[in-house]
C-alpha cells in the first residue's frame, strides 16, 4: 500500500519496552487496543509499520512491530507519528460522532448564521471534547463540543453553529455572573 494521500494521525511511537523491540504508543483510536486492525501505519516520510502484537500497558499500548528487533531499533522511532489514510476508517458511526479530523477545519458560523472563526483543533483535557477556534480574530478559544453549545454540524457543507451564549463567548444580557473584580457575587462571609 502506498504512502496515504489523505493522512490521518492514529498514533504516536514513544519509549521503548524492554530490549526485544517492542515499544510504548500513544493511539488516538476510540480502542487502543485496535491500532493493528487499520492494516500498515505509516510514518510521515512513507515507511510502512505492521503491527503484529499489541496488548495495554496503563496509559498507552505496547506494540511489536514488524522488523524492529532490538532497542536501538525501537529508540530510533521514538516520537515517530503514525499515519493511515482517511478512506480506511469506517463510515458506520453514529450521526452525532465525528471524527476530530473532519471537525478541524470548519467554519464557524454563529446564531446568525455569520462566519467568526474556524476549528483549529480538537482537545480533550478529561472532561469531554472541546473545541479549538478561532473567534473573531482570537486565536485558541474553546468551546465545550456539546449538543448546546454547538448545535449544528454539517461537514458536507464545511460548517459547525455555535451558540455564543452557551459556548461562553458572550453573557446573557441583563445577567452579572461575577463582580467588577470577576470574583463572583459578593456575600460578606458565612457558609456556602
Amino acid at each position: 500500500m502506498p504512502k496515504p494521500e489523505n493522512p490521518i494521525q492514529m498514533a504516536v511511537i514513544g519509549a521503548p519496552h524492554g530490549v526485544r523491540g517492542e515499544l510504548r504508543v500513544k493511539t488516538f483510536t476510540g480502542d487502543p487496543l485496535a491500532l493493528g486492525d487499520y492494516g500498515p501505519l505509516f510514518s510521515k516520510d512513507g515507511r510502512a509499520f505492521e503491527v503484529i502484537d499489541i496488548r495495554p500497558a496503563k496509559t498507552v499500548v505496547v506494540v511489536r512491530f514488524k522488523g524492529v528487533n532490538g532497542r536501538d531499533a525501537a529508540e530510533a522511532l521514538n516520537g515517530t507519528e503514525l499515519f493511515i489514510d482517511r478512506s480506511a476508517l469506517p463510515d458506520d458511526g453514529e450521526e452525532d460522532e465525528f471524527y476530530h479530523a473532519d471537525l478541524i477545519g470548519l467554519a464557524v458560523k454563529d446564531e446568525t448564521g455569520a462566519a467568526v472563526g474556524k476549528v483549529t483543533a480538537v482537545q480533550n483535557f478529561g472532561g469531554g471534547d472541546i473545541l479549538e477556534i478561532s473567534h473573531a480574530g482570537r486565536k485558541g478559544v474553546l468551546v465545550p463540543f456539546t449538543e448546546t453549545a454547538v448545535p449544528e454540524i454539517d461537514i458536507k457543507a464545511g460548517f459547525l453553529r455555535i451558540d455564543t451564549v452557551a459556548a461562553g463567548l458572550v453573557e446573557e444580557s441583563g445577567e452579572q455572573g461575577a463582580d467588577a473584580q470577576g470574583r463572583g457575587p459578593k456575600d460578606g462571609g458565612g457558609d456556602r
